[in-house]
């Protein structure tokens, strides 16, 4: 689990999830309840959001890590 939600979004789930249980509970289901699930897709969109920049982060180091180890392999053969 750990590999695709770090453990600030899984709180982030749990209280967004116990929140919109509660509100879901208290107030019935009227038009309020609309305005509670905008509040849940956008939790959702936001911890989207960031397992995404997470995936392209790691990509990119990849990429820089890789290319710092061919400079310093050109490096060496001019030696």
């Amino acid at each position: 689990m750990e590999k695709h939600l770090s453990k600030f979004d899984l709180l982030v789930i749990i209280i967004t999830f116990l929140l919109f249980t509660a509100a879901l509970f208290l107030k019935g289901f009227t038009k309020d309840l609309f305005l509670e699930i905008g509040v849940l897709l956008v939790s959702i969109k936001i911890i989207m959001m960031n397992h995404r920049n997470l995936r392209k982060n790691e990509s990119i180091m990849k990429e820089l890590e890789e290319i710092k180890e061919a400079l310093s392999e050109m490096k060496d053969r001019e030696k």
